[in-house]
């Protein structure tokens, strides 16, 4: 019987070159970490507008399925976006989800609509819920993230959360630190629209003293982007509280997919600009 999820967090970047290459440095590392779960933000299709996903590809080449739920779409000049497309999130699992649920998030805008997918994952013990997300990403919004966060909390309560469902595990690209009142709140340090939660931060449970950066100065895929500072921790999972059973345990937490491969158009490349962050979650009573 498998007592722990292994979920592991991921920004795929888009379709941004060089996608072949990071594609494939992305399989190789994801088969070494072995995820159950993979939530992933910045999913596009390869073509820019439909068919196969880079999710999809990737769970392809690991055995695994794949959900994808579209974000936003946009045509060419919204949101100062030069062609048509469209992006999301998915989940990959060992197995096909349960169920699904999406809601989008407040203080959405042209191309840049957020939402929050969930879906429901098999285990040995009570199913448990994966919810993924990708909040926005300006250093000024810090206040449209508070309410994103307040509406996320929202939606896993009324899903069910209480001293004996299974645990929840919500993991994604939250574009903020560990400092601002968008991720003290959902640590449970803060009030925001009246409201109070509490989640564990997977990294803060074994990493106390280590910032975990998973926007770093060191991958060159962040260069376009230094405007936005570098050198964060913007990627995270989260759990709810642990049970008395010993369900919602963190095990381990790490950062993941750093790793580089040679010959990139400026130097070594990464697999995406964000680097991973992998978490061992207990879902089997002790």
């Amino acid at each position: 019987m498998a007592r722990d999820l292994r979920v592991l967090t991921l920004n795929f970047w888009g379709t941004e070159p060089p996608l072949d290459r990071r594609i494939a440095l992305a399989i190789r590392q994801l088969k070494a970490l072995s995820p159950d779960v993979i939530c992933m933000q910045e999913v596009r299709p390869l073509d820019g507008a439909s068919g196969q996903t880079t999710a999809e590809m990737l769970a392809d080449a690991l055995g695994m399925h794949a959900r994808y739920e579209t974000s936003c779409t946009w045509n060419a000049g919204e949101g100062n976006m030069k062609t048509g497309g469209q992006e999301g999130l998915a989940i990959l699992t060992r197995t096909q989800l349960l169920d699904v649920r999406t809601l989008a998030l407040p203080e959405g805008r042209p191309a840049l609509t957020r939402l929050l997918f969930s879906g429901r994952v098999a285990t040995d013990a009570d199913p448990v819920w994966i919810h993924t997300t990708h909040l926005h990403y300006a250093l000024d919004d810090g206040l449209a993230r508070e309410k994103q966060v307040v509406a996320i909390d929202d939606a896993v309560r009324a899903i069910g959360r209480d001293n004996t469902t299974a645990p929840h595990i919500l993991a994604g690209d939250m574009n903020a630190t560990p400092d601002s009142d968008e991720m003290r709140y959902l640590r449970g340090l803060t009030t925001l629209g009246g409201r109070r939660t509490h989640w564990q931060d997977a990294w803060l449970r074994h990493h106390p003293r280590d910032e975990g950066v998973t926007w770093s100065s060191e991958n060159e895929l962040t260069r376009p982007l230094r405007s936005l500072d570098i050198d964060r921790r913007l990627d995270y999972v989260y759990v709810t509280s642990r049970k008395k059973d010993g369900r919602g345990t963190i095990h381990d937490c790490q950062v993941v997919m750093a790793d580089r491969e040679q010959g990139g158009p400026n130097g070594d490349f990464c697999a995406t600009d964000h680097y991973g962050v992998l978490a061992v979650v207990q879902v089997v009573p002790t």
